[in-house]
């Protein structure tokens, strides 16, 4: 399978490149949105792509906008990204891009937790709560939580880690009314998702939206959604309590990456081949067991 680790468009306007999508413009009002294979750990940028790592995320976004569109507007047009760019770029869009509204982004990330893990359970296990947010006593890492959580986070510039705030102040930052729908949209979502993945002998541990509003102040789902690099998929056959279980994401690279003495910053060090193997495998996994089809290469 040939990979895309960088696009190099030359018939749209780049807008910019994030750490796995390239963005470009399309007239004034649509952004062709291209999923690379790069792969970021730790915030870091990794120097070796996953093949068809991109249309992988692609195309499960494409599921979810898909099944969850009865609950809010999203960024997709309908478009046909291959369209939109000269024949000899065609190929760097097929099966791994969307052409999509142009929103205006909230500045916050809308972070559910169905389950209790990673910064949730170092939280957890130092203030009994996570975000602020009371939790009953004796919760075991991993453990479902009675009712999702809403724990929002502030999106950082490229590079840096997104800040969890309170709720208190995610409605200082974009106003109580807007805070209250993305709060109760994004947990919506989450249950339903949830719901359906449970069909599928998948767990989804937690995962985060990001909303865009239109020219009418209309708020849209946008970006990726329910993605393994969005979320937490957990196997349902081998879930347990007490322990962190194995999930369909880059979880080789970063158990790999801990191993080795790295100050996770740019440059990341190289990746074996059998870490690329292994974690395309998993991706490839996922959205098999998601959707019930193989990858549309």
């Amino acid at each position: 399978m040939n990979s895309l680790y960088q696009t190099s468009i030359h018939s749209l306007p780049l807008l910019g490149h994030g750490k796995v999508r390239d963005n470009y413009a399309v007239g004034d009002d649509k952004i062709l949105i291209v999923t690379t294979d790069r792969l970021s750990a730790f915030d870091v940028v990794m120097n070796e792509p996953i093949p068809g790592k991109g249309m992988v995320l692609n195309q499960m976004s494409d599921f979810w906008f898909e099944k969850l569109g009865h609950i809010v507007p999203n960024h997709l047009t309908g478009v046909a990204p291959e369209s939109v760019v000269a024949e000899d770029e065609v190929e760097q869009v097929r099966g791994r891009a969307v052409v999509a509204k142009r929103l205006k982004p909230i500045m916050v990330e809308a972070v559910v937790r169905g389950y209790i893990i990673g910064s949730g359970w170092k939280d957890y296990q130092e203030s009994g709560s996570i975000c602020g947010i009371e939790l009953p006593a004796g919760l075991q890492q991993a453990a479902k939580l009675p009712e999702p959580i809403f724990t929002p986070a502030a999106k950082a510039e490229l590079g840096e880690h997104d800040e969890n705030i309170s709720f208190a102040e995610m409605e200082e930052r974009i106003g109580a009314e807007l805070a209250a729908r993305m709060r109760d949209v994004a947990i919506q979502l989450y249950k339903t998702a949830a719901e359906y993945a449970a069909t599928r002998g998948i767990i989804i541990a937690d995962t985060k939206f990001e909303f865009g509003l239109d020219d009418n102040g209309v708020m849209h789902l946008m970006d990726e959604v329910l993605t393994a690099d969005s979320s937490r998929f957990w196997p349902a056959d081998s879930y347990q309590e007490g322990i962190s279980p194995p999930s369909f994401d880059k979880q080789f690279v970063r158990d790999y990456l801990e191993t080795l003495t790295w100050g996770k910053t740019a440059p990341a060090p190289a990746l074996p081949a059998d870490v690329i193997e292994k974690t395309q495998a998993k991706y490839f996994e996922a959205i098999e067991r998601l959707t019930g089809e193989k990858l549309k290469a």
